[in-house]
């Protein structure tokens, strides 16, 4: 459309419309109070607040090259904001007279909305089939982690035309973003070109925050694994005669008391495995609420004085079994598995389904790499083959089996890295090491107790691939 705008920013509903009809990059901004706009609204129009919130995290992911109509009942906030919109270098312009000027074609109904992260868990559950899952990310964002099943396109290419036909019509389409920020402009950019979608709300921060449990052993004893699916972070409840033992128990700790009640338990003992570098462990919080006995290894370091120490050799005992503690240093140098009942082994972040722990997140990569060598071949291994391993990790690439993350100490021994010899190790193990962690500095500094932190920040702090095996998936 060849540019007949006012110098003052105005746009008549004629040019508007002429727009319209050609489909132009376009955003178009209802400014009006939400029941205002669902009464009657320009087609492809979508409800807006202009906000604090929205100059701090909408504004700032508008593509600088689309052009936004903004939309009053009479313009004359529009007018302002918009000049305040381009003071941001927002192309950005206002409907002369607002809605009372509009002659054309008018829609009723509600503006896009969002989903909730546990209402799109169970949907993708239920009918995977019919959800589209659109990430607007960058594309080295979506290669680095992302939602399985996920589409990629950037933000900036939704408003180009050719896009649209990699979107199914026949499906609920989700838009999804690190905050729900971008994809809320996508969502917007879709509705203007008449496809329906919801953002996720909280984006992929609130994601990595769901807990999925699965009973893998329903006999006595009990074992629930809890997948963190966004993060691939696992953790456990034993239950043994209605007393339950978490291990590795993650945020929100809420979720855990609920799961005991749910199985008729009570938390009496949490335990972690060792220090973590990639999630908050919820220990501390979940005993201090379940007014359960917080253990941890005698072997890290801390900065909290009250916890119940453990060490290689002893026992933890509920209802009729027994945690027998294995001293296992190599991934944090006090980690620790744990031996149920002589058919399970917990082994955090030493041994997984598919790999190895890795030993450089203490900036002692060499020395640890010797100590998870002699871990592995001299402690884990040595446990007979039928001994089923649970890790405090999946890799992203890992499928469960029937919904189940393990392996058994037989088949853990075929790894190819542990047909090595001791030096072969060391020297394969640093060679592998791939980045490190998100935030991982701060996440130890917090689960040491050095640091304070609230609610509010744990799934920024989370956000991103577990980076705790060697192969980084």
């Amino acid at each position: 459309m060849e540019s007949t705008l006012m110098p003052d920013n105005e746009i008549t509903a004629e040019e508007l419309q002429e727009s319209l009809q050609k489909k132009d990059p376009l955003l178009i901004f209802d400014l009006r109070l939400q029941d205002v706009y669902k009464n009657g609204h320009i087609k492809g129009a979508v409800h807006a607040v202009c906000d604090a919130r929205a100059k701090e995290t909408i504004m700032p992911n508008i593509p600088k090259d689309v052009r936004i109509v903004l939309v009053d009942e009479d313009s004359l906030m529009a007018s302002e904001t918009a000049k305040m919109m381009r003071s941001f270098g927002l192309d950005t312009y206002y409907l002369k007279g607002g809605m009372k000027g509009w002659n054309k074609e008018i829609v009723k109904g509600n503006p896009p909305s969002s989903v909730e992260v546990y209402s799109l868990w169970e949907k993708i559950q239920d009918s995977k089939d019919r959800i589209f899952l659109l990430d607007v990310r960058d594309v080295d964002e979506f290669s680095d982690f992302k939602i399985p099943g996920s589409v990629n396109i950037p933000l900036q290419d939704i408003f180009k035309e050719e896009h649209f036909s990699r979107i199914p019509k026949d499906k609920d389409i989700v838009t999804i973003c690190p905050h729900g920020n971008r994809a809320m402009v996508a969502t917007f950019a879709l509705a203007r070109n008449g496809i329906e979608s919801r953002t996720l709300a909280g984006g992929l921060a609130g994601w990595s925050q769901v807990l999925n449990p699965i009973t893998v052993v329903e006999q006595n004893p009990t074992i629930i694994q809890i997948e963190k699916i966004g993060k691939g972070c696992l953790s456990y409840m034993l239950i043994s005669d209605s007393q339950a033992i978490v291990i590795d128990p993650l945020f929100p700790a809420e979720k855990y008391q609920k799961m005991a009640i749910q199985n008729n338990a009570t938390i009496i003992k949490v335990i972690d495995t060792h220090q973590h570098a990639d999630h908050l462990s919820s220990a501390w919080h979940l005993a201090k609420i379940s007014n359960s006995a917080c253990y941890e290894s005698g072997l890290e370091q801390w900065d909290r004085t009250t916890q119940q120490l453990l060490k290689d050799g002893v026992s933890v005992e509920f209802g009729q079994s027994k945690l027998r503690v294995i001293s296992t240093p190599g991934h944090t140098p006090g980690s620790l598995s744990y031996v149920l009942d002589e058919k399970y082994v917990f082994t955090g972040d030493i041994l997984f389904i598919e790999s190895i722990g890795r030993p450089d997140l203490r900036d002692k990569a060499k020395e640890f790499a010797g100590e998870l060598y002699d871990s592995l071949h001299s402690k884990l291994l040595r446990l007979p083959p039928y001994v089923i391993v649970f890790p405090a990790h999946r890799g992203q690439t890992v499928k469960p089996e029937n919904g189940v993350f393990s392996t058994t100490i037989g088949k853990a021994k075929k790894h190819e890295i542990l047909q090595l010899s001791k030096e072969e190790f060391i020297k394969k193990v640093i060679e592998m090491t791939p980045p490190r962690p998100m935030n991982y500095q701060k996440i130890i500094q917090i689960n040491k107790g050095s640091l304070s932190f609230t609610a509010n920040e744990i799934p920024d702090l989370e956000i991103g691939p577990n980076r705790c095996s060697i192969t980084g998936t």
